[in-house]
């Protein structure tokens, strides 16, 4: 019952995300700990989602059964600052009680593994195999109220200490200078504290909508899109904002609106700040970037000397091709995007504050960079579609693409074709497509990126056709 995808484990509430599998997960969790003999503590968080605080107290009080001290963090707080902790503290692992950008009916949980790092596919197929083992009787769980009298539940708030290691890693002196209007949108999410407080702390005016909790995130998903965020377009444009930002439910995706109004794409917030702190803040160092994500990134890196390293989805081979290279930031075309020196995973937090960074210390809008980016490394166009599908239908589309191998007629020269996360088809003109299923949603996903818009389309029409998906 327990399966995890790129994002953690995540599933309908009530159906699969239930008391008892939380604390089948916990015992699982338990089991690990102990055979790892890593048994001092565990640091959990939860979200604004339905059920959020009540599954982070039914984990912990079978933490607390098994002899394991459970660090609860008492508000709804990012996922960023569960990580954080876990790196700071230098714990095992730690936990999120959070669907992240998922529908309102998705709960779930994420498991951080020391240094406050996704936990890889190795962990969590391990941690799968404990809960397989596990019977009913063996979960053991202490009164909550009894644990916290006995220290094996400790509730603590360590928002300040996320919060000031953000402060001291951005410029707070030249945002101060500068003297910026900010609209904000949290989405109903847990991200509205966080950047008031480093907002207000470098003297921004601040408007903001969507801040209330609402379990239902205003019948949206809780995910910073294009479709999602016309509220807060419309929010910049009426206040004469410098940028508006907005955050998925567990704040650790951002969403960009920009000066004139438009929606900035997850690939262009990436391409933005990669090339502000190669061009502005002189840092050195490659990108990371998985295989669905802008190839803009690679002509940034070529245009200063650099490398662009491509990995698979999920977050976790971000940082570690991160560490591996010593990459200076890394990041995916959903929103999501770390950088050199902060915590192992993403953060939406930490990149507002970078964005705001950059308007104070360029003086520039960042319609205006993005410009510039543009004339020195040209234009490139991406098309992006999601379709929903049956079991049969995947099976079959599993079936011609990944083990037949077969391609629509495409009409573009091919340089070659991967497999190593769906089929992703590499052109000689410098463009792509993939078609792969998504690792969080019951989706498939196609990206395609031309340098022409109409080639683009053209290509995922080929797809759309071929897979016979209308």
């Amino acid at each position: 019952m327990i399966a995890f995808g790129t994002g953690g484990w995540r599933a309908i509430i009530g159906e699969e995300f239930t008391k008892a599998n939380i604390q089948l997960l916990a015992k699982a969790m338990c089991d690990k700990m102990k055979a790892e003999g890593v048994l001092e503590q565990i640091v959990i968080g939860y979200d604004r989602r339905f059920l959020s605080k009540e599954s982070m107290q039914w984990a912990a009080e079978v933490f607390a059964a098994e002899g394991i001290q459970a660090l609860l963090v008492n508000k709804s707080a990012p996922t960023p600052l569960i990580m954080y902790y876990t790196m700071k503290h230098k714990l095992p692992y730690g936990m999120m009680v959070t669907a992240s950008h998922n529908p309102a009916i998705y709960n779930g949980i994420k498991v951080f593994t020391k240094g406050g790092r996704d936990a890889d596919e190795a962990q969590t197929v391990d941690i799968e195999a404990y809960a397989a083992r596990i019977k009913p009787e063996d979960i053991k769980t202490m009164d909550y109220e009894e644990a916290k009298e006995k220290r094996l539940i400790q509730e603590i708030y360590p928002l300040n200490e996320y919060l000031d290691n953000i402060l001291s890693a951005v410029d707070i002196e030249a945002i101060k200078k500068a003297g910026l209007r900010v609209a904000l949108d949290p989405m109903y999410g847990v991200s509205e504290t966080s950047l008031k407080t480093i907002l207000l702390t470098a003297r921004c005016d601040i408007y903001t909508i969507h801040d209330r909790h609402d379990t239902l995130f205003g019948g949206k998903l809780p995910s910073p899109t294009a479709a999602t965020l016309r509220g807060l377009q419309n929010h910049v444009l009426d206040n004469g904002c410098d940028i508006g930002l907005a955050t998925d439910g567990d704040a650790d995706r951002i969403g960009v609106i920009d000066d004139t109004g438009r929606f900035l794409h997850p690939n262009e917030i990436l391409v933005l700040l990669y090339y502000y702190l190669v061009k502005y803040k002189g840092w050195r160092g490659p990108v990371v970037r998985n295989l669905a994500t802008t190839h803009m990134l690679d002509r940034v890196a070529e245009k200063f000397g650099e490398q662009c390293y491509e990995v698979p989805v999920g977050f976790k081979y971000i940082s570690a091709k991160m560490t591996e290279t010593d990459a200076i930031i890394g990041g995916e075309s959903s929103g999501g995007l770390t950088v050199k020196g902060h915590i192992h995973g993403k953060d939406g937090v930490y990149a507002a504050a970078l964005l705001v960074e950059m308007i104070a210390k360029t003086g520039k809008k960042l319609s205006e960079i993005y410009g510039d980016i543009e004339e020195e490394c040209g234009k490139i166009y991406m098309e992006e579609r999601d379709y929903q599908f049956s079991r049969e239908k995947k099976a079959a589309m599993t079936k011609l693409l990944m083990e037949e191998k077969k391609l629509p007629k495409l009409p573009y020269e091919i340089d070659h074709v991967s497999y190593l996360d769906g089929c992703k088809v590499y052109f000689k003109n410098g463009g792509w497509v993939i078609a792969r299923f998504s690792g969080t949603e019951p989706l498939l996903r196609i990206f395609c990126e031309m340098p022409l818009a109409e080639q683009a389309k053209e290509i995922s029409d080929l797809y759309e056709d071929f897979l016979e998906l209308k």
